[in-house]
C-alpha cells in the first residue's frame, strides 16, 4: 500500500485543545497507514496545528514552516486550526505552505491528502464560522504521561480582546456517554491521569449544535467521571470564575479522582479593565472563589491567567491588578501581554497601552509569579506526595508533578516511569524544582 510508504510529522502550537485535537488527527493518519515521525524527522507532510491567541503563536507557525522546509524542502505543509481558520489567506501566501484547513476540515485532511506535489500557492478549504457547529470527540495518547479530554469547544462569550469565538464557533459540548466511553478507553490503554479540556468547559452542557439547552451540567459530567475505573487522576485544565461554582468546588474537595489544582482566568484586577474587556464577573467573585477554595483544600494550587497592557490601562490601574494578585492566596500566573487582534472590539479602543510598557508590566508579574510558586513550594516541603513520573531521562533526574502541581525530580528510575509513587518533597533545587526523596520502602500508590 502506497500510504504505507508516506511519513507524517504533526506539532502543535497554542492550547491543551489543541494538543488533543493533534493526538486525534495522528491516530486517524496512523489508522490509514501512514508512517507518524517527530517534527525534527525528515517526513512527507508536515501538519502544524495553529494558535491565534498571541501574535507570538503567529511567529512560532512561520518558524515551523521554515524548520520543515529545511528538514525536506520537497515536504508537503499543512496549516490547520485557529490561524487557519482566523487568517487562511494570510497563511496561504507563506512560502512553502501547500493546504490551510479551516475549523470545519481539519479533521477530514486525510480527503486532501491524495496529491502530494508541491503547489505554488497555498490551497484553502476553510468554511464560515457558524457552519462549526459540530463536535468532534477527542483526546491525546502516547506523546504525554497524561491525557488531555477534549469535552466542550467554542465560546459564546464575546470577551472584547479574543478571536477563539471567530476560530472556533458556538459553544458546544460532547455527549456525557461519549466523554465517558472516551474515558474508559483512555483508562484501557495505561494512562494515570486525564486533563479535561475545552474552551470554555464550566458551560459544558450545551448540544452538539451549539443548542441552548443545557442536557448535562459540568458538576454531572465531573460526578460521573469519578466513578470511571483505572484512571488515578482527573485535572481540571481552565475554568472561569463565574462557572467555577461551590457545588464543584466541594465535589472536588471530597473526590478520590480529581485533584486540587484549579486554573482562574483572572485577566484584570482591575472591576473597571474587567468590564472594557466584557468578563463576566467582578474582582470579588474571584477573591470569594480562592477563598472557598483555599478553606476546604488550604493545600491547593491555584493558577490565574493575566492580561497587562490593555487598552486603558493606566499605571494606577496596573498597580491596583499588581496588589489585588499579590493579596490572593495563589501559586502561579500565566501572564500575557496584550496584542491587538483583528475584528475584535478592543482593537478600536483608545488610550493604547506602549509596547514597551506592556512588556515592563509583563516582567514584573512574572517576576511576582516566580515568587509566589516558590512560596507555594516551600510550604509543601516536608510533605510525602503522591508523585506522576513522566518518561523522560533529562540529565539523569526524572520529573513529575504531585496532584497539587508541585513539580518534582529525583534520581533517575526506569520503574518510576509513568507511575505514581509516594515521595517525600525535601528541598527546591537550584533549577526551581523540588528534589524528591523516596521512602525506605518504595511503594506504587
Amino acid at each position: 500500500m502506497k500510504t504505507k510508504k508516506i511519513k507524517v510529522a504533526l506539532t502543535t502550537l497554542g492550547c491543551k485543545l489543541n494538543f488533543s485535537e493533534t493526538s486525534t488527527i495522528s491516530r486517524k493518519f496512523h489508522e490509514n497507514g501512514y508512517r507518524i515521525v517527530n517534527f525534527e524527522d525528515l517526513a512527507d507532510v508536515y501538519v502544524i496545528n495553529t494558535c491565534s491567541v498571541t501574535q507570538n503563536a503567529d511567529k512560532q507557525f512561520k518558524n515551523l514552516v521554515s524548520k520543515a522546509l529545511k528538514i525536506n524542502y520537497k515536504a508537503f505543509i499543512v496549516a490547520i486550526g485557529c490561524y487557519a481558520q482566523l487568517k487562511p489567506e494570510e497563511l496561504a501566501q507563506i512560502n512553502g505552505v501547500d493546504l490551510v484547513l479551516g475549523s470545519k476540515e481539519k479533521f477530514k485532511i486525510l480527503d486532501y491528502i491524495d496529491n502530494l506535489a508541491k503547489n505554488d500557492f497555498g490551497e484553502i478549504h476553510s468554511c464560515e464560522i457558524d457552519e462549526t457547529n459540530f463536535f468532534i470527540p477527542s483526546y491525546s495518547f502516547g506523546n504525554r504521561t497524561r491525557s488531555f479530554l477534549k469535552v466542550q469547544d467554542g465560546c459564546d462569550y464575546k470577551c472584547s480582546y479574543c478571536t477563539i469565538p471567530l476560530a472556533r464557533g458556538v459553544s458546544r459540548s460532547d455527549k456525557l456517554s461519549n466523554i465517558i466511553s472516551s474515558a474508559k478507553s483512555i483508562s484501557e490503554k495505561g494512562i494515570k491521569e486525564i486533563v479535561l479540556t475545552g474552551v470554555n468547559i464550566g458551560d459544558y452542557g450545551k448540544g452538539e449544535f451549539g443548542n441552548k439547552k443545557h442536557d448535562n451540567t459540568f458538576l454531572e459530567l465531573i460526578e460521573k467521571l469519578d466513578s470511571v475505573d483505572g484512571i488515578a487522576r482527573i485535572r481540571i485544565s481552565s475554568i472561569e470564575p463565574n462557572l467555577l461554582s461551590n457545588e464543584i468546588i466541594d465535589f472536588v474537595a471530597k473526590s478520590n479522582k480529581f485533584v486540587p489544582h484549579f486554573h482562574i482566568p483572572l485577566q484584570s484586577g482591575s472591576n473597571s479593565i474587567l468590564r472594557s474587556m466584557r468578563r463576566r464577573y467582578k474582582v470579588e467573585l474571584y477573591r470569594k472563589r480562592i477563598n472557598y477554595i483555599k478553606s476546604l483544600l488550604p493545600n491547593a494550587c491555584i493558577g490565574a491567567d493575566v492580561i497587562v497592557g490593555f487598552p486603558g490601562e493606566t499605571e494606577e490601574l496596573f498597580i491596583e491588578t499588581y496588589n489585588f494578585i499579590k493579596s490572593l492566596n495563589i501559586s502561579y500566573l500565566h501572564v500575557f501581554s496584550y496584542s491587538e487582534r483583528q475584528n475584535t472590539l478592543a482593537i478600536e479602543m483608545p488610550n493604547i497601552v506602549p509596547k514597551n510598557i506592556r512588556s515592563k508590566r509583563s516582567k514584573l508579574l512574572r517576576s511576582l509569579s516566580v515568587k509566589m510558586r516558590r512560596n507555594f513550594y516551600e510550604i509543601n516541603l516536608g510533605t510525602k506526595q503522591k508523585i506522576l513520573f513522566e518518561s523522560e531521562n533529562k540529565n539523569g533526574y526524572i520529573y513529575g508533578f504531585s496532584e497539587n502541581y508541585v513539580r518534582v525530580k529525583t534520581p533517575w528510575r526506569q520503574g518510576l516511569v509513568d507511575n505514581i509513587f509516594e515521595y517525600k518533597l525535601s528541598k527546591i533545587d537550584e533549577d526551581g524544582y523540588v528534589y524528591a526523596e523516596k521512602n525506605q520502602q518504595l511503594a506504587r500508590v
